[in-house]
């Protein structure tokens, strides 16, 4: 399945819900409203426990022949979900499970409780990562017209590979944009690796990230200063190029201003991203059109709007798990602040 949502033969469910919107591929369930974490994981078919297991191995004699005993692995363990009997993978013994309730009480913890609205959850693959966005309360208002809500997305495996991540994202009501703004000196989301201490630092996690206080108010007043700068339609199309290239070679290409050695398929997604900016009904509100907030929307914009993926997973790897879309709506978040400091001027004129 391309989606790769995890379908429980058990209750004939796939382990999906969204509240309000249509959920992936039709599949999973739509909630009309908000639920409790409680809620959430029953909706989305979390509610599962996942164990740690031993893995024997088959033993041969001096012949090369199987013997008629097994001998157990000292050094891993394999993960599974005694519900369904599927083994999600396997680790070393040092390993820590993270329950999804636990993943749950992550979100729970950062406001006590009161005030976190579960947007989205749901498992992939045998149920070996599961992932969830919660909207905190509040919004980050750039000028009259645009609010910004503030999401936290986590995911975490249990399969042995990755860690947990936690991130704040923005998200543009009025375009869903996910903005995936890393700022400097600052990162937006974290990493935790599953060891003893895994859960303690994960009910801390909050904490170290200052994730719905210092992030929103720097956000506020980056892009509300972003809102005054004018961008001329020749230096939106460099901040385009500049945000989207590949590699050295082109930046080269770029920075020589030798625009017509730039490739067809690069040109042409950077046509798309520009057209977006200039044609999205989206981008033309005071706040976005022929300012550098509004470039750097059109960035955002094309790879949540526009840009085709293969499925929804590959979108959502992209957009969030340090794709493509992320790469480089960072790097435009760093090309807009450049920009207004100055440190642009021979490229974008």
């Amino acid at each position: 399945m391309a989606h790769n949502i995890n379908f429980n033969e058990q209750t004939g469910q796939h382990s999906f819900f969204s509240v309000k919107e249509k959920a992936w591929h039709g599949l999973g369930q739509v909630v009309q409203d908000y639920p409790t974490s409680a809620e959430a994981i029953k909706f989305a078919g979390l509610d599962y426990e996942v164990v740690k297991q031993d893995i024997y191995t088959t033993c041969y004699n001096a012949d090369g022949q199987p013997m008629d005993f097994t001998k157990r692995i000292k050094t891993h363990l394999a993960t599974m979900r005694p519900d369904t009997g599927e083994v999600l993978g396997v680790v070393g013994k040092d390993y820590e499970i993270i329950q999804n309730r636990d993943a749950f009480s992550f979100f729970d913890s950062i406001v006590g409780g009161d005030g976190i609205q579960y947007e989205t959850a749901g498992a992939l693959g045998k149920g070996e990562r599961i992932f969830i966005t919660a909207k905190l309360p509040g919004y980050i208002k750039v000028g009259r017209e645009d609010l910004i809500e503030q999401y936290l997305f986590l995911t975490t495996s249990h399969d042995g590979f990755g860690s947990i991540t936690a991130a704040f994202t923005p998200v543009r009501i009025v375009c869903n944009n996910t903005l995936n703004a890393a700022l400097r000196n600052h990162s937006n989301s974290i990493k935790i690796r599953h060891t003893a201490n895994a859960k303690e630092r994960l009910e801390q996690a909050h904490k170290v990230m200052g994730i719905s206080n210092q992030l929103s108010l720097q956000l506020d007043s980056i892009f509300n200063r972003w809102t005054k700068v004018k961008v001329t339609d020749p230096e939106l199309l460099r901040l385009i190029q500049l945000a989207m290239v590949p590699n050295k070679e082109v930046l080269d290409n770029i920075e020589k201003g030798q625009y017509d050695e730039l490739s067809t398929c690069f040109n042409n997604m950077c046509n798309s991203v520009f057209e977006y900016a200039m044609s999205s009904p989206t981008q033309q509100t005071e706040t976005t059109r022929g300012t550098l907030f509004g470039a750097y929307n059109a960035i955002t914009g094309y790879f949540q709007n526009v840009r085709n993926y293969k499925d929804s997973e590959a979108k959502l790897k992209s957009l969030l798990y340090g794709g493509t879309a992320q790469i480089r709506t960072q790097k435009a978040f760093h090309l807009c602040t450049d920009f207004l400091q100055g440190e642009l001027a021979g490229l974008v004129n």
